[in-house]
């Protein structure tokens, strides 16, 4: 069996990128710099993709850290679709909040300040993509409130699946034993959730992707 992810594979993959986009640049820096987590290049290249291919007139995102994502989402989205998104961290709401000004989609993006455990149950429409990447503890409940807010056909999509290839591994550091524990565990729910047709697929840092299926349970 051939590997396919190695640094070199990587290297040349990243010979495709495009690198011209002055606010994707500048947010990338900024990530780097303050050590705040996005998503990985081809991982979101992977999501525009998949907005391109669905045309969601509604989309969810859970973690809106600096809204590299967002923006990007947003992008995709025809004119009168939206993007909502949940944020906690005041510094990171006040840094996204710029990016979405400098972005020009600001029409197309609603920020939801607050936990998102606490913001979910007072959203009512339902959503035809929905992106999760919050704190991995909270990750379990909050696959259950997008479950319930997600159509039938809709995707859901999540990071960190392999959590820096942890997941798979069976020496993990002490600092992230905790962490890691939560992904086992979210990966079973959701590989096995009865109303998701899922995969997990080895793309930046490992990316779960569902469609909500239309079967009826047994």
């Amino acid at each position: 069996m051939s590997s396919i992810i190695y640094p070199r594979q990587i290297q040349y993959l990243e010979n495709f990128r495009k690198k011209d986009d002055g606010l994707l640049n500048e947010m990338e820096e900024y990530a780097r710099n303050f050590k705040v987590p996005i998503l990985s290049w081809d991982a979101a290249a992977f999501i525009e993709q998949l907005v391109r291919i669905k045309s969601p007139k509604r989309v969810l995102e859970l973690g809106t850290a600096i809204a590299y994502t967002t923006i990007r989402i947003a992008r995709n989205l025809k004119r009168k679709s939206e993007i909502h998104t949940i944020e906690k961290s005041k510094d990171n709401i006040v840094v996204a909040r710029n990016y979405i000004e400098k972005s020009e989609e600001g029409e197309k993006i609603k920020l939801f300040e607050g936990d998102a455990i606490d913001v979910l149950p007072s959203l009512r429409k339902k959503y035809d993509f929905i992106f999760l990447d919050a704190d991995k503890e909270d990750y379990k409940k909050l696959f259950d409130y997008s479950m319930i807010l997600l159509k039938k056909g809709g995707i859901i999509f999540v990071d960190n699946l392999l959590w820096h290839g942890f997941t798979a591994s069976a020496r993990i550091p002490a600092s992230y034993k905790t962490s890691t524990k939560f992904i086992r565990d979210f990966n079973d729910v959701f590989m096995n959730h009865p109303q998701l047709d899922s995969t997990i697929l080895p793309v930046g840092d490992g990316v779960g992707l569902g469609i909500k299926h239309n079967r009826k349970q047994s």
